[in-house]
């Protein structure tokens, strides 16, 4: 089975609103400004979880279907391993809807996304991913957030796949393990454009996407508050920068 084909089975029932969600305005929702030559690129992404009055549960998304085995394996700020690519920090930050969007420390913070060429690790050998990776683990980390509700972790600009907007997987834990949240984090469009356009020489060569957030099977109900800021560019890299609201 193809991912796109298990993307569009365990998400049918999303596929009667898309089109509707084609048609909203996402004008406000992702504004990007570009300087030319090289220069700096920021898309603004969601504001949600700024306070107390704007503190909306991010949805919840697939963990599949390559979530990592063995999450508590992990525990590393830097998670690239051997892979290359545009290089990409992350600071994530969780807060808790229950605690009027309070800050959540200690909450375990699992990420995990695909290579610059579209592959994750951990998988393949399989009509879902032919190459393959079961061998080895690359691009999935764990990191407890400090009294701040943040993690930062440090890796490269993720890749993409047929079929799937480019995205970063999340899964939340409180302090204890108990899971409170699955879910992804989408990228705006004009930033993923470029660096899949521009960026030949850092190895990513398959042109741009074929699915946006809009088209996206996963993000096609609505990716308000899923869609991370980013800012940065491709020779000096990019940080991503995004607020998780959870109940705790």
């Amino acid at each position: 089975m193809e991912r796109k084909d298990f993307l569009k089975r365990g998400f049918g029932s999303l596929l009667g609103i898309a089109a509707i969600a084609a048609c909203k305005d996402t004008s406000s929702v992702d504004p990007v400004t570009t300087t030319t030559g090289g220069g700096t690129t920021t898309g603004s992404g969601s504001t949600n979880g700024s306070s107390a009055s704007d503190c909306t549960v991010t949805p919840s998304e697939t963990e599949g279907p390559f979530p990592t085995k063995v999450p508590a394996n992990f525990v590393r700020q830097d998670i690239r391993a051997d892979r290359t690519g545009v290089a990409m920090t992350m600071a994530i930050t969780i807060k808790n809807k229950n605690a009027s969007c309070a800050a959540l420390a200690g909450a375990i913070v699992d990420v995990w996304h695909c290579d610059k060429d579209g592959y994750y690790s951990e998988y393949g050998g399989s009509g879902m991913q032919s190459v393959n990776f079961q061998k080895v683990d690359f691009l999935r980390g764990r990191q407890t957030t400090d009294v701040n509700g943040l993690v930062n972790f440090t890796t490269i600009f993720p890749g993409w796949y047929s079929g799937r907007a480019p995205h970063v997987h999340v899964h939340i834990y409180n302090s204890v393990g108990k899971s409170l949240l699955v879910t992804q984090i989408a990228f705006p469009y004009d930033i993923t454009n470029l660096v899949y356009t521009t960026a030949q020489a850092q190895g990513y060569t398959k042109g741009k996407q074929d699915t946006t957030n809009e088209r996206d099977n996963v993000f096609s109900d609505g990716f308000t508050t899923e869609l991370a800021t980013v800012s940065g560019s491709v020779s000096a890299g990019y940080a991503l920068t995004h607020t998780i609201v959870v109940s705790a």
